[in-house]
């Protein structure tokens, strides 16, 4: 059985099949999370006749376990959203994972952030009333997500959807609870990581999607 997405590209053009009510519809657009989130909303936007843009966000990753995420970080229009798992932190603690290390981690990706709204186009929006479709690659975790749907509520849009290729269960039930509307095109049973459920998952970098951004514009 192959893979269920060919590249990015591929699995953004699928999402926009599965949300044809906002073909050209007014007041919407389509936000993806840097970077992976970025040529999926792209390729999305083309599909249905929307403009699109990005929200930044930063994975807190578990000191020594990078990819499991105690919490996340997000930047939209001025406001930075800080979403941690403190159970999660709490037994990280119990492993030996001080607060300090936790707290150096936030500090580092923090900066990072900060360092990116100064080099991205396309991340400042009117959100007021519009129709807000938050994308990205997929979830594992779900952390950079619901960090991104708090992000762009604070600019006041109507509805707030979440629109991924692929999604762990427990990300895609976390995530539902906190939007409006979720698609989610592949949910297995067993998910290890989102680059496992495509054909082609390079390492997106920054220039990547800055030009993907500079071509919205």
């Amino acid at each position: 059985m192959g893979m269920p997405f060919k590249d990015r590209a591929d699995a953004g053009r699928r999402l926009a099949a599965g949300l044809p009510q906002l073909r050209k519809r007014p007041d919407t657009i389509l936000l993806g999370l840097a970077r992976g989130g970025v040529p999926v909303a792209a390729a999305a936007a083309v599909e249905l006749y929307q403009p699109y843009g990005a929200v930044l966000v930063r994975k807190l990753g578990i000191p020594g376990r990078e990819e499991t995420a105690f919490g996340a970080l997000a930047w939209s229009n001025g406001r930075i959203v800080r979403i941690i798992n403190r159970p999660l932190a709490e037994r990280m603690r119990w492993h030996g994972i001080t607060q300090g290390s936790l707290d150096a981690v936030e500090a580092r990706e923090r900066g990072e952030l900060l360092r990116r709204v100064k080099t991205y186009p396309g991340i400042s929006f009117d959100l007021s009333g519009k129709t807000v479709v938050l994308v990205d690659d997929g979830l594992a975790t779900g952390a950079t997500m619901r960090a991104a749907v708090e992000a762009v509520r604070a600019g006041g849009p109507a509805t707030v959807v979440a629109a991924v290729p692929v999604s762990s269960l427990e990300a895609q039930a976390s995530i539902s609870r906190v939007c409006d509307f979720m698609i989610c095109l592949h949910t297995p049973g067993k998910f290890h990581a989102v680059g496992a459920f495509y054909e082609h998952f390079e390492q997106l970098t920054d220039d990547d999607a800055v030009r993907l951004l500079e071509q919205a514009g």
